[in-house]
């Protein structure tokens, strides 16, 4: 059986591969189909309620009772607001996407 990665995947493990000494990685998580659910956890769930993702931060609006779509979880992202910072420069435009679906997908849902 042969195993076909695309130029992307191998990229992306080369450069999860080039962590600091620390073991720890600077590096944003990939894109994947699970990706949102992980990057909400990395990024937002200190701060937001979000069942799905079994996040309780108090600090930010309830994600469940707010059901936000993906415009309004993107332009939250990368805007920031409050008590929020922007994660545009932090993120990439890929990621905020897949938080903003992932969120927009699950929110109230749990």
């Amino acid at each position: 059986m042969k195993l076909r990665l695309s130029l992307a995947a191998v990229l992306v493990a080369f450069v999860a591969g080039c962590g600091g000494s620390s073991g720890e990685s600077n590096t944003p998580a990939p894109a994947s189909d699970s990706g949102g659910k992980q990057l909400f956890t990395d990024n937002c769930s200190s701060c937001h309620t979000l069942a799905a993702a079994g996040a309780t931060g108090q600090v930010g609006p309830n994600l469940d009772q707010l059901r936000p779509g993906p415009d309004l979880v993107t332009r939250q992202v990368n805007s920031g607001g409050g008590a929020m910072p922007s994660f545009k420069g932090k993120l990439t435009d890929a990621q905020i996407k897949q938080i903003a679906d992932y969120v927009s997908a699950n929110a109230g849902k749990s």
